[in-house]
Order: structure tokens, then sequence, then C-alpha cells
């Protein structure tokens, strides 16, 4: 996850989503991964204090800031390059699975009150963002 100014993303040259100041979510959807690690991440996603207060301390969650979403898949966050000069994307979930999973983290992120921008689902996608800090961040389900 990435804090984020903006950012957008463009299919087959039209732009099918865009979010303001907020969070780009690259997610990542592996063998295993459960609808209870996915609540467990949209929470934390949603609640977790990394904007800034008036002190400059990151003490703001994206509902304090009136935060935007942006949700990209991206399964080659699964990629394993320890072997070899290709990755192995073994560990990533197949695609109906993740998908049924993606879906259900993004229905999730909704849930919470966030405006949700959403790349699309195994598409070749060009994805625009302009980094807030730069500020990034990694949660993984257990």
């Amino acid at each position: 996850m990435q804090r984020i100014r903006e950012g957008k993303v463009i299919v087959a040259g039209e732009e099918i989503a865009r979010a303001g100041s907020g969070l780009c979510l690259f997610l990542g959807i592996a063998r295993g991964d459960t609808e209870e690690a996915a609540d467990e991440l949209a929470q934390k996603a949603a609640g977790l204090r990394i904007f800034e207060d008036e002190a400059g301390k990151l003490d703001r969650s994206l509902a304090d800031v009136h935060g935007e979403v942006l949700v990209v898949s991206e399964f080659t966050l699964y990629g394993d390059c320890s072997k070899g000069r290709r990755p192995s994307f073994s560990r990533a979930a197949p695609p109906r699975e993740a998908e049924a999973l993606y879906d259900y983290f993004v229905e999730r992120l909704r849930n919470t009150g966030l405006k949700v921008a959403t790349g699309k689902f195994q598409a070749k996608m060009e994805v625009s963002i302009t980094n807030d800090g730069p500020v990034t961040f990694i949660l993984d389900s257990p």
C-alpha cells in the first residue's frame, strides 16, 4: 500500500478508475488466502494511522483525512524470483479464486464508508500514481 496524492488506471487507452488523496493498494491474492484474512486486511488498511496530524506525526487514518482508495489487482506480488531468471507464480491464487477474494476485499473496504476505485482484474493496466511521501507499507495475511 502506498500513500498517494492521486492515482488512475487506464485500460486499452481509456481511464477506468481514479482516486484522489489517500491510498493505492496493490492487492495480490495468494493460494490459501481467506475471507477472514481479507476482512482483517481491509479493516487494517482503512484504520491504519499513516497520515500526518497538525504536528506532523503519523496519527490519522483514511477516514480521518477523508481519503480515497485505489485498489489494483497484482498477482506479480507473489512472483518468486529466488531460482533461475524467470519468476514463478505458483504461490499466487488461481484467477477465479483470486478474483472472488479481490471483489470481496473491495466490498469490505467500501463497507467502511471509504470511496474505493478499482482497476480491472486480469487486464493489462497502466497505473499512474503520485506518491505522497513516499509512504509505503506492506500488509500481509498470516
